[in-house]
């Protein structure tokens, strides 16, 4: 292998990426746009769910039960009506996810110490939402009945009865802050695009213009024009994890507890593997537009769906959780995570680690087979 060739193919390379807008944007200003919109827009905290109340008590107990949701972060009541009409056109129209109806003996049955219904109407079509806000519901609920109980005994001078003493502590995500979880797998997403897409979409460009069959008719070696090819995209990608680790680190405040070095030499095995996959893409395709449509398929779609990215992997159908363990983002996930938030080394993530080492060496057999192939 001559290093001056490659450099050359390498040089050109650049240049064309430098000439060509789509390649730049697709390139860097698009990994910039994923990580505000996602970092921002995707958020899987339930917060300010909006609740529309009918309080037909409005007396002092119905109000101070109605406190413990209007201090709770979860909910944000949004309007008090005087009929249940207005209650279901609201969540209806989808400006209320809760409707709670207050009756009018609430304050009587609790001072007789009767349970006093409350009642809570909840928009169910998004279910997952739904489950978690009426979680909440329950527990203000329970805590506002053990006030109640509490208060009931010392009344009569009865000392309060603790049954459980329940201590929890939360490790690695004390905030439960969704961006802790997310902008390191969209690292992952980020990484994959680059690194499939647009290799793929340039080396099928080049087929499509023939330039391709220039480069093999002069005396370059097959690998030193994969090897020219493989090193702008290379250094693309990496750039790209830059950005994102500062904008994680300044812009999300994502803490990164674990060794920078490490993350960066896993994420240029991954890298390593992705490059590979979209070149080999590039092969098989006849078009650019056939090769966006297979980085996607191949490349985008299973790592955003099944690498436990947006969906947790066990809550998964048996047979999709076997698929997952053909993805490997799965385990570039788990790494980045791991490292991120745990702050662990190669000794926990060695497993994940082998797997992204196997993928690459696949994916880059693979693409250099198929490539001799095709120029032959």
């Amino acid at each position: 292998m001559i290093l001056k060739r490659v450099k050359a193919i390498a040089n050109k390379e650049f240049i064309q990426i430098w000439r060509d807008p789509r390649s730049l944007a697709l390139g860097i200003a698009i990994p910039v746009i994923l990580i505000v919109l996602f970092g921002y827009a995707l958020s899987l905290d339930i917060d300010n769910v909006p609740t529309a109340v009918w309080n037909q008590d409005k007396s002092k107990a119905s109000v101070d039960f109605l406190l413990n949701f209007k201090n709770s972060r979860y909910f944000k009541i949004y309007a008090y009506y005087d009929n249940y009409r207005d209650i279901e056109r609201d969540i209806n129209f989808g400006r209320a996810m809760i409707g709670m109806v207050i009756p009018k003996d609430f304050s009587r049955y609790l001072d007789s110490g009767q349970q006093a219904p409350v009642q809570v109407i909840m928009d169910g079509s998004d279910s997952n939402t739904a489950q978690i806000a009426l979680g909440y519901v329950k527990s203000v609920v329970y805590t506002y009945n053990v006030k109640i109980v509490t208060n009931a005994l010392r009344m009569v001078g009865a000392p309060a009865v603790n049954i459980l003493d329940l201590r929890t502590r939360v490790w690695f995500n004390q905030d439960f802050a969704s961006k802790n979880f997310i902008v390191p797998g969209l690292i992952a997403i980020i990484m994959m695009i680059i690194a499939a897409l647009l290799t793929s979409l340039t080396v099928a460009r080049e087929w499509e213009r023939g330039t391709m069959e220039q480069l093999i008719a002069t005396p370059v070696r097959p690998a030193e024009l994969i090897i020219g090819k493989f090193i702008p995209y290379f250094v693309i990608g990496l750039l790209d994890l830059v950005v994102a680790v500062i904008m994680g680190k300044f812009v999300f405040d994502v803490p990164l507890r674990g060794n920078i070095f490490l993350l960066f030499i896993l994420s240029s095995v991954f890298l390593t593997g992705a490059l590979a996959l979209g070149i080999y893409i590039s092969t098989v395709a006849k078009n650019q537009l056939m090769a966006s449509q297979m980085a996607l398929l191949i490349s985008f779609l299973p790592t955003f769906l099944l690498s436990g990215f947006t969906y947790e992997i066990f809550n998964m159908p048996t047979v999709v959780q076997a698929l997952t363990y053909f993805i490997p983002a799965r385990y570039f996930i788990t790494i980045l995570r791991g490292i991120y938030l745990k702050g662990i080394g190669i000794s926990d993530l060695w497993f994940e680690t082998l797997c992204l080492v196997i993928f690459t060496y696949l994916a880059t057999g693979a693409a250099i087979m198929k490539f001799k192939k095709k120029i032959a």
